[in-house]
């Protein structure tokens, strides 16, 4: 595809709490760039979501025109999710046929690699993960919490902190230090009024997710009941990624697992060994990788590839994200 006057090539990644954008040339080279809130359908709806990306897009083309654009979403888990909203978003101008629409977790597989046979797990306000393998077919999860089978993220983590915490406090479990800081994380006197806050309203389930770098430090302070929350999640991101392994047919295969999101931006060394250790049991040969790259570096990775962008593009677009 060839440039038309001077038109840009837009990437896109939304998450759980943010959406990042850049518009960048053939080249690689970054001419916009602008964040704004979550664009998650499932926390904002599809309207809003097209509404923030629109916004962004605007801001970072400055009116050139767009030639490629590529935008991956959290929330579009369901095959029918990702049809619904790439049909919704060709209703704005800059969208076209080869706009491509997806789910983050592309987004952060080519971040951390380009290997066709690969795994992506995200944890970040929630949890999710992917697998592609060679000939195209992909593993996913719906992604929807308990009602399939899903537990874990920042949300999930801070839900059970809660949950330790108000058990300790009305004395039916055992105590832990969450019971006093949770409430003093999320600005409140007592695990009493964080109970009621989220029962209520002004504290939104979302909002728990702040809770996992608490849950991990009290981990690291020897905290029994945060260090089996940290477990936890160690275990559930390496059964995930056994599971796309498993399902496409992959067992035993050097499969590189490619792992990130908010929860593991500062990662807690007892999380990455058990997501190594439960993938040595459960995938041999499936090797981790934890990419602290933000996922906008694949989304544009990606963006640059639709568009037939150079190696040297790519290489280029690299150098100015992966920070």
């Amino acid at each position: 595809m060839g440039e038309v006057d001077g038109g840009v090539i837009v990437a896109v990644d939304g998450g759980g709490s943010k959406t990042d954008a850049v518009a960048m040339d053939r080249s690689g080279l970054i001419v916009g760039r602008a964040s704004a809130s979550t664009s998650s359908p499932h926390y904002v709806g599809v309207e809003a979501a097209v509404a923030v990306i629109d916004d962004l897009v605007r801001e970072i083309t400055g009116g050139r025109s767009v030639v490629q654009a590529n935008v991956y979403l959290s929330g579009l888990d369901l095959p029918i999710e990702v049809d619904t909203f790439a049909q919704r978003l060709q209703g704005v101008e800059w969208a076209s046929a080869t706009t491509v629409v997806e789910n983050d977790l592309f987004a952060l597989l080519r971040s951390g690699t380009s290997a066709t046979d690969a795994v992506a797990v995200i944890c970040g306000t929630g949890v999710n993960a992917i697998g592609r393998r060679s000939d195209g077919a992909v593993a996913r999860f719906a992604a929807l919490g308990n009602i399939s089978g899903d537990w874990g993220g920042g949300a999930g983590i801070g839900e059970q902190a809660l949950w330790f915490a108000a058990r300790d406090w009305d004395r039916r479990g055992d105590h832990t230090s969450l019971t006093q800081l949770v409430p003093e994380a999320l600005g409140f006197a007592s695990i009493e009024e964080v109970i009621h806050a989220v029962h209520l309203g002004p504290l939104k389930y979302a909002s728990l997710a702040r809770l996992a770098p608490v849950v991990s430090a009290a981990a690291d302070a020897g905290d029994e009941i945060a260090g089996r929350l940290i477990d936890r999640q160690a275990e559930e991101i390496a059964v995930m990624a056994a599971s796309c392994i498993l399902r496409l047919g992959l067992e035993g295969k050097p499969v590189p697992v490619v792992v990130g999101g908010g929860v593991l931006r500062d990662p807690n060394p007892r999380m990455l060994a058990g997501i190594q250790s439960t993938l040595a049991t459960r995938a041999p040969g499936a090797t981790m990788h934890h990419v602290l790259a933000p996922p906008i570096l694949g989304a544009a990775l990606l963006a640059l590839e639709s568009a037939g962008a150079s190696p040297a593009a790519l290489e280029r677009a690299r150098g100015q994200l992966d920070t």
